[in-house]
Formats: C-alpha cells, sequence, structure tokens
C-alpha cells in the first residue's frame, strides 16, 4: 500500500529534512499557544500538560495524513452565498469553517490572555497556583491543534506526494518539539515582553486564518519575517537590560 523502496533514494531523504524543518517552523505557533495556556495549571502539571498537547498534534497529523482524500474533499463548498459585485458567489467550504472557528478562538484567546497579564491577575499562577483543570486546558489544545494541523498538512501535501515521507517528517518534527518545548515554554513565561510579543504574533496568526476563511491569502513569508524581526529586537532590549542593570545596583550602593 505505501511504497517503502523511495526511501533508498537521496532525493527522498533531502525531501524528508525540508518538510521536518517546515513543519517545524509551522509548528512553532502551536508550541508558543500550548506554553502559555498550560501556564494556567499548576507547576507540577505543566509539562505534563505541553507533552499531551504536542502528542495530540501528532496524532492529529497523522491521521490527516492518512485521510488526504477526505482534506480534498474539505475545499468542495458546501453551500454558496450571493455577494453583490462579486463575478463569482462565494463557495464556503468545510475549510474555510475550520480556519474561521479556529481563527476567531485564537485571537479571542490571544486577547483573553493579554487582558489578563495587564490586569495582573496572573501573578499568582506564574508562582505555580494556576488552578484551570486539566481537561480545559486539553479542550483548548485540541481546537488549535486541529486547526493548527491543516495548516501543516496541506503544506505538507503541496511539497512531497509520499504519505510515509510526510508520517516520518511530521515525528521528526514533533519529537524535536517535544525536546525543546520545556525551554521555549521557560523563555516565554518567565520574560513578560517576549510572552507579550508572542500572544500578539498568534493575534496575528488568527487574523491570517480569518482572512484564509474569506479567500484572501496572506503571504506567509511577510507574517514570519515581521515575528522574526519583532523578536530579534525584542532579544536585543532582553541583552541591553541586563547590561544597564547591573549598572543602576551599582550606583544605588553609592547613593
Amino acid at each position: 500500500m505505501y511504497d517503502f523502496s523511495a526511501f533508498a533514494h537521496a532525493a527522498t531523504w533531502v525531501s524528508l529534512l525540508t518538510l521536518t524543518f517546515m513543519e517545524i517552523v509551522l509548528g512553532i505557533d502551536n508550541i508558543i499557544f500550548i506554553s502559555i495556556v498550560v501556564n494556567r495549571l499548576a507547576k507540577e502539571s505543566q509539562a505534563r500538560g505541553r507533552t499531551i498537547g504536542l502528542l495530540l498534534a501528532l496524532l492529529f497529523r497523522i491521521g490527516l495524513l492518512l485521510s488526504i482524500s477526505w482534506i480534498a474533499s474539505l475545499r468542495t463548498p458546501l453551500f454558496t452565498i450571493n455577494i453583490p459585485d462579486m463575478v463569482n458567489n462565494f463557495g464556503v467550504t468545510g475549510r474555510d469553517l475550520i480556519l474561521l472557528a479556529g481563527g476567531l478562538f485564537l485571537m479571542y484567546k490571544s486577547t483573553t490572555e493579554i487582558h489578563t497579564k495587564l490586569q495582573g491577575e496572573e501573578d499568582d499562577e506564574s508562582m505555580g497556583g494556576g488552578n484551570a483543570s486539566m481537561m480545559s486546558i486539553i479542550a483548548q489544545i485540541v481546537v488549535i491543534d486541529i486547526v493548527f494541523s491543516f495548516d501543516s498538512i496541506l503544506t505538507a501535501v503541496g511539497l512531497v506526494d509520499n504519505v510515509l515521507v510526510m508520517i516520518a517528517a511530521v515525528i521528526c518534527a514533533m519529537c524535536i518539539m517535544l525536546a525543546f518545548s520545556g525551554v521555549v515554554a521557560n523563555f516565554v513565561n518567565n520574560n513578560p515582553t517576549i510572552k507579550m510579543l508572542a500572544l500578539s504574533f498568534l493575534i496575528m496568526i488568527g487574523f491570517m486564518l480569518v482572512m484564509e476563511a474569506a479567500h484572501k491569502e496572506v503571504e506567509k513569508g511577510y507574517l514570519y519575517f515581521a515575528m522574526a524581526f519583532s523578536l530579534t529586537v525584542e532579544i536585543l532590549n532582553l541583552r541591553l537590560r541586563k547590561k544597564v542593570k547591573p549598572v543602576h545596583l551599582r550606583d544605588s550602593k553609592y547613593d
């Protein structure tokens, strides 16, 4: 049923490495969301929450890869909407509804997280006093995993036509993300400005999903460039603050 002989060719391994890299890039936003959401859990449960979230993402991706024909059917219009001044009617597909729901949820969740942070309501949670239930956190992760899995799988289908290569790339990428998810989570949660920047990124991604649901394609390269540039500037600011802080402390000793 599946062609394992493809792995005997060098081109297959090049495709595997390329696709693995793309899956990691596309999975960063998923890791950020999971890291922020599981911060609502008690300190001792956060690592388990991240692991469960990423394993669910892996299962969703593999399941979707094994149902490529069903994914293709999601591009078939379920119904059409007559919009004035449009040459063709607006066909609403299953993919559009999934992207719309996921985008709106991501924007809502990120906005409420920013509001909570500005209100200072998360201080106790950051010290390990989170009181959210594991089931509620997992439910939120499942919603976003489904949306991000579609984005990931559609990219994989566009790059490679061998399902086994796609599955191998997804597994490799997820293993790498599992290994570094704790580092990413600690970095985001221990730096409030980075966390705020990450939440802003998630709002941008949610808006992009809503635009795609409206059949307005957004060039993701521009979005990722803006995110990388903003992150670079903020990292430089963090380094600057570390250098300036000792100076202030030294001056205060002589006051």
